[in-house]
């Protein structure tokens, strides 16, 4: 599988982005404790790991603690180990996309794919302008890569330049 992981960190003096190497870690921790040494003073980090044009998955913590997970799909951790480390313990599934309108309004009528199944927490970008209801349509949508949706979160919550230069580089 191809995957990207990026880490941006909200810290004193900004938004800073880096790549992370998730290969060798062998559990949810270390995947913790690397996203918190991307940024030591970050008072809100975010890792997005994208696999294969198909996956997206979404951690979050906030000052270092209180780790929040988010994935687009549910067979991401069955068909991944890396899928499995990121999303093995979220047992709750997010609101359907059965639960949204059968159009995301914000991006005028474009259909969503009923078969997409997330889970986690849809909420875990809500304060910061990315709702429940808008992250999960963006998962839904038939033509969005992880990428897409990656990149326009992060256009919406401040950090889009950034992850636009790491991708970039």
């Amino acid at each position: 599988m191809s995957i990207f992981a990026a880490a941006v960190a909200r810290g004193k003096s900004g938004w800073t982005a880096s790549e992370l190497e998730l290969s060798g870690l062998a559990d949810i921790d270390e995947v913790v404790d690397a996203l918190r040494d991307t940024e030591a003073d970050a008072d809100l980090a975010l890792l997005f790991v994208e696999s294969d044009d198909e996956y997206l998955a979404i951690l979050r913590l906030d000052e270092g603690e209180d780790l929040r997970v988010f994935g687009s799909d549910s067979a991401y951790a069955e068909e991944s180990r890396i899928g499995a480390v990121l999303l093995g313990e979220v047992e709750n599934p997010a609101l359907g996309v059965d639960d949204l309108a059968t159009t995301d309004d914000e991006d005028n009528g474009t259909p969503v794919d009923p078969d997409a199944d997330p889970v986690g927490d849809a909420e875990l970008l809500a304060d910061l302008g990315v709702t429940a209801q808008r992250l999960l349509a963006l998962c839904g949508m038939e033509g969005m890569l992880p990428s897409d949706i990656t990149a326009e979160i992060c256009q919406r919550i401040g950090c889009g330049d950034e992850m636009e230069e790491l991708r970039e580089a």
